[in-house]
């Protein structure tokens, strides 16, 4: 079908659906001169409008579908058809072919009135072309994902055919040399996908003759390209030098870290190189401030234990653990109770090893062991800068914890992490580090015991009896029959059959039963009891609770649960 399209341009069409005023296209024209960026991406860019809001407009305006390009599979003989570089030139991609006419091709546009893209496109395919309507980041979300592994292959042949090139002109090894474009883009393209993909951690890898890159989704590790080990030097000199680290240093572990910017939003990331016995391993860990920072409703709370993350937030002064092994969204709760705090009437500074996030308002203090700022004299030094609110990162010896318990008795709230299995299990940790007894009742609040586990994917899922055992496992009732989700896999949770993460949280907030329980020396059992009385969901009833309302599976609830 032909579509009647009026020469109009977006911010025209942003006006006449009331989208946008004049005043508001004024200032974003100002700000596009010379900055060669599309209208649209200005105005998103800026906060005059979302993405999804310019979608719903030009829906209403020009009549045409709008496509989720998430859940779609893109044919072969379509993905051939138009190079990576004129998609990304139009922010577009080809999806479909016509179903009921070979010779027209469905393609997902950003802006589908950029009648050069349709005509190019069209010329290139040799087919006639039907706009649809997707959002920027969908569509390359998408071509990063089916043309993304080809793109850096692409990258890392080109590297392979200039170095061969330059050894033939020379007649010998030349040094791999940093400026190299191919694989610039190609360091750049790893990390674009691993953060589309939404990794944690994206690990490049010496093997024998190999280069293996994988990345950290959820938890677990997917092996997602191999290249040639000739690129591994160049690879590893290219991020040594984004990440601040000395390239001529092969030898001995270093750390750096960068920032990046990919879909308009500022991307932390922290690298570690360690010599292996074929080369450097380098993994880089990906945070974001937006992630880190999260509204605590998001972070998986049940209501009851809402209400008493709020309470134990609101105490005056005392010590409140937040525990659980590494990765298990330790930092991510700390951050957002410490977002929820940050007011201007309150001074928080943070003693941290490394800071994850700058967090505006905070003052954030970053443990340097060669100059002997541990954790221990940084808290020294805070005590005198005032603070009513203090986070240590991890309490790792007797000096740490003895200051922090007195900092706590002194009027100080005191927010910190350390390393237990259980809630209950938190406080016999203090006291085996050398923290006397009625210090610790005196002074902590509560603990958060936490762990992460992975949420099934919403379109996949699929329903089905559970088995005795599993019933017993849910200390459900082994004769009633009862349903569970199991994963299965689809195109939008890259058929790994699970989609994001939530926590499974245990709240113990000290009462005075509790209280003298610790005084007392009580053992984890017992403290553990009297915590259940006073109504604290441990971490396996939490876990069930997550299988019978089909958010996970029995074989995660199993990891959280395995105490």
């Amino acid at each position: 079908m032909a579509i009647r399209r009026e020469r109009m341009r977006l911010g025209d069409l942003l006006i006449k659906q009331n989208v946008l005023t004049e005043e508001e296209l004024k200032k974003a024209l100002e700000l596009q001169k010379g900055s060669g960026k599309k209208i649209g991406e200005v105005l998103v860019d800026n906060g005059f409008i979302t993405e999804e809001m310019i979608v719903r407009a030009l829906q209403m305006q020009l009549g045409l579908k709008v496509v989720q390009l998430a859940g779609v599979t893109i044919p072969k003989e379509v993905r051939g058809l138009v190079s990576v570089d004129l998609l990304k030139k139009y922010t577009c991609i080809p999806f479909e072919l016509d179903p009921y006419n070979a010779n027209i091709l469905h393609l997902a546009m950003a802006d589908p009135m950029d009648m050069m893209a349709i005509d190019d496109i069209s010329i290139v395919t040799n087919l006639q072309v039907e706009p649809y309507i997707a959002t920027t980041r969908d569509i390359r979300t998408a071509i990063d994902r089916w043309y993304g592994a080809s793109e850096t292959l692409d990258a890392a042949r080109r590297f392979t055919k200039e170095r061969e090139q330059l050894r033939a002109n020379t007649g010998e090894e030349t040094g791999a040399d940093v400026s190299d474009a191919p694989i610039v883009q190609l360091v750049r393209s790893l990390l674009e996908q691993a953060i589309r993909q939404r990794a944690s951690d994206v690990h490049i890898e010496a093997l024998e003759s190999k280069v293996r890159v994988r990345y950290r989704i959820d938890g677990t590790l997917y092996e997602k390209m191999v290249y040639d080990n000739s690129l591994l030097p160049a690879i590893s000199t290219r991020i040594k030098i984004m990440g601040g680290m000395d390239i001529s240093e092969k030898r001995k572990p270093q750390d750096g870290r960068l920032t990046i910017m990919v879909d308009r939003q500022e991307y932390d990331i922290r690298i570690s190189s360690v010599p292996t016995v074929h080369g450097e391993k380098i993994v880089m860990r990906i945070s974001s401030k937006l992630s880190l920072t999260k509204n605590k409703k998001e972070l998986g709370l049940a209501p009851d234990e809402l209400k008493r993350f709020d309470h134990m937030l609101s105490a005056p002064y005392g010590i409140i653990f937040v525990t659980g092994p590494t990765g298990s969204g330790k930092s991510t709760t700390l951050y957002t109770a410490l977002s929820e705090l940050n007011k201007e009437a309150v001074n928080i500074v943070t003693v941290e090893d490394p800071v994850e996030a700058d967090i505006e308002g905070i003052n954030q203090i970053q443990v340097n062991n060669k100059v002997n700022l541990t954790f221990a004299s940084a808290l020294r030094s805070i005590l005198r800068q005032d603070p009513d609110i203090i986070m240590i990162g991890e309490i790792r010896d007797r000096e740490t914890a003895g200051i922090a318990v007195q900092a706590s008795i002194t009027g100080h709230l005191v927010v910190s992490t350390l390393h237990t299995n259980n809630a209950a299990g938190t406080l016999n940790r203090m006291a085996d580090m050398g923290v006397e007894r009625y210090l610790i009742a005196d002074s902590v609040v509560g603990v958060i015991a936490q762990r992460l586990v992975r949420k099934l994917c919403p379109h996949c899922r699929k329903k089905r009896l559970a088995t005795e055992e599993e019933k017993r496992l849910l200390k459900q009732d082994t004769y009633k029959e009862m349903e569970i989700y199991e994963p299965t896999g689809c195109d939008l949770c890259n058929h790994t059959g699970y989609f994001g993460r939530t926590g499974v949280f245990e709240i113990m907030e000290v009462n005075e039963e509790i209280r003298d329980l610790i005084a007392e020396g009580g053992s984890s059992e017992e403290l553990e009891n009297a915590a259940r009385r006073a109504g604290m969901c441990t971490l396996h009833d939490n876990g069930i609770r997550y299988v019978l309302e089909g958010i996970t599976s029995i074989e995660e609830m199993l990891k959280v649960s395995y105490e």
